[in-house]
């Protein structure tokens, strides 16, 4: 069987059990809890697999593995960021929002607060960082099926990006929460396993040693000593050493602000489990950030010049398959093709995993806050709301799949980064304050969502990712305009830096010239329920 044959059986297997799953998972589904939260049913294992499942992405996978073959130390930043953000949303967040939430966040957001300004607001939040990490998981999909399938053309990245697409609005349509679920957690498994089979066989061939695995992927690099120091890539100027310190604000705030991370606390059906399953999620998601060790400098110490030349062409997403195809036994080798396979198509199931979720989660507040709340009021069945969310999931996906075509040069991990750094600027603040501060209020709640939303997403646009970077050695545009065009006078990449603390000062300015003595009534039955959970099933409506 070629290596081509056996890739395309592997991809087809991974497919096929997660649309059993979700076929299963459609029938288990009967209502509005079931789509919503999986009927709060999932254990607290079950549920860290998941959330581990969920945030375990193609960015994770393949980006931060290929950021630090390329980048060295200053590439494995952005695992310690991923994982330390763990502990922000385990101490602020988790069990008080499993407490006082039902289904989104902004169930949470609007209880002691007018209802449409507030979840008009969370909901157009949501939708947009959920577009964002879209993207990434849709860039390393056409990314990873070119390379192993062996068609490089721009076509057949779209069509792969095309196709994915089509299958996250399946999962999510068909199988509801309970469907992604169990798609996220046998992605979970996969993924550890995978990712364990080829960190062993990286430190063998070093003998298990560390220091020798390090200093072979320092010569190879070309970069010598310097790719195991800092500042490879954030010290070369003041500008990239503020744009890491932007990147690190991002990252370690931005998870307890992510709304498809935020909805996976509704699906257990206590706060003590909820605490459980965060714990679940850290161990596992810390086992596996210390193997992009093994992964990052193992490509950079294993891969042939042309191969690590084909890692850099691909912004490093495809470190990971490229290093399992030479642990296995190289190119054209029956070893090096199983690899290659196996780890390609387990990074296909984590996108399938990772894009179903953030479908489901925009889908939600557009079905649950915007049209059963805000257009009609409270009024909507159960049916309708599930109907609407299966129409917004095909809107999603379209707008997805449209944005990540140009996209598909940029790096994942990157790309994901940028989703951190709205939920930092837009999500966390209002969360925080409405969860410790008694005199929040809808104002202050607006103008922290909307102000850290608008000033994220704009110097995005007119930062260097969107233009100006000009090209590489090769030719190819570093930027997602044509080089023609350049308005990038942010000089930031990742704007965190300015549009967090932006978004906690809106919040703040907001709350202090508006007076709503009802919403800070209501602070105390919001601080009990978010400290006991009494009342959290009941819906909102006043």
């Amino acid at each position: 069987m070629s290596s081509d044959t056996l890739t395309g059986v592997l991809f087809v297997v991974v497919v096929l059990i997660t649309v059993a799953i979700t076929f299963w998972a459609s029938r288990q589904t009967k209502g509005a809890a079931d789509f919503y939260a999986g009927g709060r049913g999932f254990t607290g294992f079950q549920n860290g697999m998941a959330i581990s499942g969920d945030y375990m992405s193609a960015a994770s996978f393949l980006g931060i593995s290929g950021a630090i073959a390329l980048s060295g130390y200053d590439g494995f930043l952005y695992s310690i960021g991923f994982l330390v953000a763990w502990l922000i949303a385990l101490l602020l967040v988790a069990e008080l929002l499993r407490n006082s939430g039902r289904y989104t966040m902004a169930d949470q957001l609007a209880y002691r607060m007018k209802q449409r300004p507030v979840r008009t607001a969370a909901a157009t939040s949501t939708v947009v960082v959920s577009i964002f990490y879209l993207l990434a998981q849709m860039v390393g999909a056409g990314a990873l099926v070119a390379l192993l399938l062996g068609a490089e053309s721009e076509a057949s990245k779209n069509i792969t990006i095309i196709l994915v697409g089509a299958l996250m609005i399946f999962y999510v349509t068909v199988g509801g929460m309970k469907g992604t679920t169990w798609v996220q957690i046998v992605k979970a498994v996969l993924l550890m396993g995978g990712t364990i089979l080829i960190t062993v066989l990286v430190l063998a061939k070093f003998d298990f040693n560390l220091s020798d695995l390090l200093g072979a992927a320092a010569d190879n690099s070309g970069q010598g000593e310097a790719f195991l120091q800092p500042g490879l890539k954030y010290g070369v100027s003041t500008t990239s050493k503020i744009d890491f310190l932007s990147l690190s604000l991002a990252l370690v705030l931005g998870t307890a602000g992510l709304p498809h991370i935020l909805i996976r606390f509704y699906t257990v059906p206590t706060a003590q489990t909820a605490r459980k399953s965060v714990l679940w999620a850290i161990g596992l998601i810390g086992a596996f950030y210390l193997m992009t060790l093994a992964l990052g400098f193992g490509a950079a110490a294993l891969l042939s010049s042309d191969k690590y030349a084909e890692v850099a062409a691909s912004g490093g997403n495809l470190a990971s398959p490229l290093l399992a195809e030479a642990v296995g036994g190289g190119d054209g080798t029956t070893g090096g093709a199983v690899l290659l396979a196996l780890i390609s198509a387990v990074a296909f199931a984590t996108i399938l995993a990772v894009v179903a979720g953030l479908t489901l989660t925009s889908a939600s507040s557009v079905a649950h806050d915007l049209y059963a709340t805000v257009f009609k009021n409270g009024q909507a069945s159960e049916r309708d709301e599930i109907r609407v969310a299966r129409i917004a999931a095909f809107v999603i996906g379209g707008i997805a799949i449209l944005l990540a075509i140009p996209a598909k040069g940029l790096n994942i991990a990157f790309l994901v980064a940028l989703a951190f750094a709205v939920a930092a600027s837009a999500n966390l603040p209002s969360l925080i304050y409405n969860l410790f501060w008694r005199r929040f209020n809808t104002r202050g709640a607006v103008w922290a969502i909307y102000g850290g939303l608008i000033s994220c997403v704009g110097l995005v646009i007119f930062s260097p990712v969107v233009s100006g970077k000009g090209e590489d050695a090769t030719g190819k545009n570093l930027s997602l305009l044509p080089t023609s065009i350049d308005i990038s006078w942010f000089p930031l990449e990742n704007p965190g830096i300015v549009s967090i603390p932006l978004g906690f000062f809106l919040g703040w300015l907001g709350t202090v010239t508006a007076k709503e003595p009802e919403t800070e009534a209501r602070y105390n039955e919001l601080e009990v329920r978010s400290l006991t959970g009494a009342g959290a099933e009941q819906a909102v409506k006043h």
